[in-house]
């Protein structure tokens, strides 16, 4: 199974802890963040990776490089980095489209941290997107589903919202819902899946696992402390 990685953003939130290295290569107890997220990954069984790049991509690849000397020796490794911003959705496009995707795959963000779910999300039937129940759903939007896990709302972000769940930023979908791509930007949450929410063509599939987004300074020190804990098992 092949997963895509979100990694071209400009990370302008992290900016005042982390300012000279993508936010994807944010230092963590001596390691860069992606090198834990590739050895998680690696622990799941996946052994393909593509990384969708475009801020300070030749950094990111520099890393990756370096990978396929020991950690990713065994893997199927490539990027694809975009000539402007794409957005999420596009971003997903263009790959499928200068890699003559034609297979269902998988798709995460570079900087969240998800406990797991990549069993889960092979076994559903694409498109489908893991979601998690946390506390305060404030930051993020919730995401409403039906019993039979068909998505039937997203809540936008706004103050006042409390424990739900929330888009974990994994997802699992066919690379011929994208075919028809137009070579404009546009947003896999905020454009595409409300077009298959419409069509009632989305699923969740629930996870019981830990989710940390360090896309600010406050979870990435979190993140920090998490790992200085012993939570993350390294290979």
């Amino acid at each position: 199974m092949r997963l895509l990685v979100l990694a071209g953003g400009f990370g302008t939130r992290l900016t005042s802890a982390v300012s000279d290295v993508p936010k994807a290569l944010a230092p963590v107890q001596g390691a860069p963040f992606l090198r834990l997220q590739l050895e998680h990954w690696l622990n799941q069984g996946l052994r393909e990776f593509t990384f969708l790049l475009h801020h300070q991509a030749d950094q990111i690849i520099h890393f990756l490089k370096e990978q396929q000397v020991d950690l990713l020796k065994d893997c199927k490794l490539d990027w694809v980095i975009e000539p402007a911003p794409l957005d999420t959705g596009g971003a997903i496009a263009n790959a499928v489209k200068k890699l003559g995707l034609e297979r269902s795959f998988l798709i995460t963000n570079a900087d969240t941290w998800l406990g797991g779910g990549v069993h889960e999300l092979t076994q559903s039937k694409p498109p489908s997107m893991a979601v998690v129940n946390i506390s305060d759903v404030s930051r993020y939007g919730q995401v409403h589903f039906d019993p039979e896990n068909y998505v039937t709302a997203f809540d936008e972000k706004k103050a006042g919202l409390s424990v739900g769940w929330i888009n974990a930023g994994m997802y699992f979908l066919s690379a011929d819902l994208l075919k028809d791509w137009d070579g404009e930007p546009f947003s896999l949450e905020r454009d595409f899946f409300k077009v298959l929410l419409k069509k009632k063509g989305l699923k969740v599939v629930p996870l019981d696992t830990d989710f940390i987004d360090i896309g600010i300074p406050a979870d990435y020190h979190r993140f920090c402390d998490w790992v200085k804990s012993g939570k993350v098992v390294r290979l």
